[in-house]
């Protein structure tokens, strides 16, 4: 597919929210590595964060391809600052207890799922290649989180109340994954991404079909936070790439 200098750009720019999302929220599941409740779910938790990770590479790396400038997907990954990555708030936020983290992945994996069934018609065949391989891994995500929203939801008090109290939490951070602008819109002109706002209703009946059953409610609409497409994040973001970024910036050049 031939694309013009400004449709490469607004590609690129797309390129970095999807891979910044896999790859910010698959160093979060990381940090839970040997913190897990029980070791089944710490080694659950762990190949979900290496899905995430494997994701974001393939994507990054198709940034890098798009953009021209010989920039690989470590280049992305670790030689950006804070203000350069383009994840959705959401996925950076602090993994908490356990629902919390169960109530940030499960928002986050319905929009994925919906969003990569899309994105596996895109008229742009790298793209389309990389998410109907990842979507085969979204499947798993969206069931494990939604089965434990369950658990936790029709549980005991105390985890009815702490899932409860999660999903207010980030409820907020919600509305950002539906955002569009001019590139997202050049892109969707083309064939070559959806529309986000049209991927609200189906996310929205998914997730309420699930907290239904989980007893739990939709949190009431209130202040609903945006800027990380922009580049504008929480503090959260840049205590971790401090973290995840230090090996490569200390030894340049390394390799592993």
């Amino acid at each position: 597919m031939n694309l013009d200098d400004t449709t490469r750009g607004a590609l690129f720019q797309y390129l970095l929210r999807l891979g910044d999302d896999k790859l910010v929220l698959g160093h979060r599941l990381s940090e839970l590595c040997a913190h897990g409740p029980i070791l089944e779910q710490d080694i659950a938790l762990t190949n979900i964060a290496l899905d995430s990770i494997g994701q974001a590479q393939a994507l990054l790396k198709l940034a890098g391809d798009v953009e021209g400038e010989g920039r690989t997907a470590d280049d992305l990954a670790y030689h950006r600052d804070e203000y350069d990555f383009r994840n959705a708030l959401l996925v950076e936020q602090p993994n908490g207890d356990f629902a919390t983290t169960l109530a940030r992945q499960f928002l986050f994996d319905v929009f994925g799922y919906h969003l990569y069934g899309e994105l596996s018609r895109s008229t742009h065949e790298p793209l389309a290649a990389i998410v109907a391989k990842a979507l085969k891994e979204i499947r798993y995500h969206v069931r494990h989180s939604g089965d434990w929203m369950l658990r936790l939801g029709d549980g005991t008090e105390e985890s009815h109340r702490r899932a409860q109290d999660a999903l207010d939490q980030m409820w907020m951070y919600t509305d950002e994954l539906f955002e569009s602008d001019e590139h997202v819109r050049r892109l969707a002109g083309q064939g070559i991404v959806p529309d986000p706002e049209a991927l609200r209703p189906a996310w929205l009946e998914t997730v309420k079909g699930l907290l239904e059953r989980a007893t739990l409610e939709i949190p009431e609409p209130g202040y609903m936070a945006t800027g990380g497409r922009t580049g504008r994040h929480t503090e959260h973001l840049g205590h971790m790439l401090a973290e995840m970024q230090i090996l490569a910036r200390s030894i340049p050049g390394a390799e592993w």
